[in-house]
């Protein structure tokens, strides 16, 4: 049990250095930084260990992202949203195509609507509406969740995937 503890702690820790490294590979939309990466590591991180690690980890990075100035306050709604409910639908759908969904949803509709608050009180965005952020994490979960779907399908196929689970239980 602790050995696995320190494995997705591991695991968990790199996976938040990816999404901290991937976000220099953002781009603006409407305001917003899209880091696609970091929707990458919210499935992954939901496939192999789960929606509390993947939560932790989409924080941690979020949380570094800003301390060195490459992401706004904006990540922490879109990337723990995306990462929790894609961890939770995996987890008991047992389906991958229930993590892409939960990914785009949690961090395109739900993320971008905890947007708001978030950039009209503490970014004082005057100009954010309810809806402003959806369209702009949209797109940038998307193509986050496309290389996903590439890369665990190719895992899957791989047989890679149950193996992984199964060296973290």
């Amino acid at each position: 049990m602790k050995n696995a503890n320190v494995k997705k702690l591991t695991l968990a820790a790199l996976f938040t250095a990816i999404a901290v490294v991937g976000s220099l590979f953002s781009f603006p939309v409407f305001g917003s930084k899209c880091a696609p990466i970091q929707h990458l590591v919210n499935i992954l991180c939901a496939v192999f260990l789960g929606p509390w690690y993947g939560l932790a980890s989409a924080f941690v990075a979020s949380l570094i992202r800003n301390m060195m100035g490459l992401g706004t306050l904006l990540a922490f709604p879109g990337s723990m949203c995306g990462a929790l409910l894609s961890g939770l639908l995996y987890k008991y759908v047992k389906k991958l195509p229930a993590a892409y969904v939960g990914e785009v949803f949690g961090t395109g509709i739900v993320g971008g609507m905890l947007s708001y608050p978030v950039a009209a009180l503490l970014l004082n965005n005057d100009a954010a509406t309810l809806f402003t952020f959806v369209v702009p994490f949209l797109i940038s979960t998307c193509g986050g969740t496309i290389i996903a779907i590439v890369l665990t399908n190719v895992f899957h196929r791989m047989g890679l995937i149950a193996k992984f689970q199964e060296s973290l239980r």
